[in-house]
């Protein structure tokens, strides 16, 4: 362990301060568990998958110095940050505009579930503000006595791997709820509620500042 991460005091800081950063509900766990809530445990889970892709982005982008860029360059932060909120934005109303069935079919099709992995993945990787929280987070972990890129490239993957765990659970416990959104009028609320969750996210996001989490 010590070739790739560092002492196991350092190390151990970093477990435990992850997975306090992980289980704090984030974008990322509000878009997992309104999708669970939505469309069932098996959305869930599926997006849990797209938001851990676009994590993993986030952190290499991070490593290989994409930080540094969105750090001096407030233009290049903010066409990412923004193309991100417009994106939450579209995907709220195509679920305001969506059919009930779609939303609350019992077996999502399989271009269902990759639509379902791809929102995920784009929510996730166009937020600059993780790629900034990894430039921020992980350099505190690092050991000097190994390559930097690659040493904070393994925390990164540890770090999304540990978020993935606490987002899944995130996605069960709403996906257990979610057969009680089944009847009609449950339906109808539930596919505002959802819709008007993802703008909403969308507006947060496009007014937020440049720190945040996943």
């Amino acid at each position: 362990m010590t070739d790739v991460f560092p002492p196991w005091p350092l190390f151990s800081a970093f477990l435990l301060a992850s997975f306090v950063l992980a289980v704090t509900p984030g974008p990322g766990v509000l878009y997992i568990v309104t999708r669970s809530l939505v469309q069932g445990r098996r959305s869930g889970l599926v997006s849990v998958a797209g938001v851990a892709l676009g994590n993993l982005g986030n952190a290499i982008a991070a490593s290989v110095g994409l930080a540094a860029l969105f750090a001096v360059s407030s233009l290049a932060f903010s066409v990412v940050k923004y193309a991100g909120a417009l994106y939450l934005v579209h995907l709220g109303v195509q679920m305001l505009r969506s059919s009930p069935a779609e939303n609350f079919g019992t077996v999502p099709a399989v271009a269902s579930l990759t639509r379902v992995f791809r929102d995920g993945f784009v929510v996730a990787l166009l937020n600059p503000k993780t790629t900034v929280f990894f430039a921020a987070f992980l350099p505190q972990f690092l050991s000097p006595n190994v390559p930097p890129m690659f040493q904070s490239v393994a925390l990164g993957s540890l770090f999304v791997a540990i978020a993935a765990v606490t987002d899944s659970a995130y996605a069960l416990a709403a996906g257990a709820v979610a057969p009680a959104l089944r009847g009609s009028v449950a339906r109808r609320i539930g596919r505002r509620l959802g819709g008007g969750v993802f703008i909403g996210l969308g507006v947060f996001t496009a007014l937020a500042g440049s720190r945040g989490g996943k």
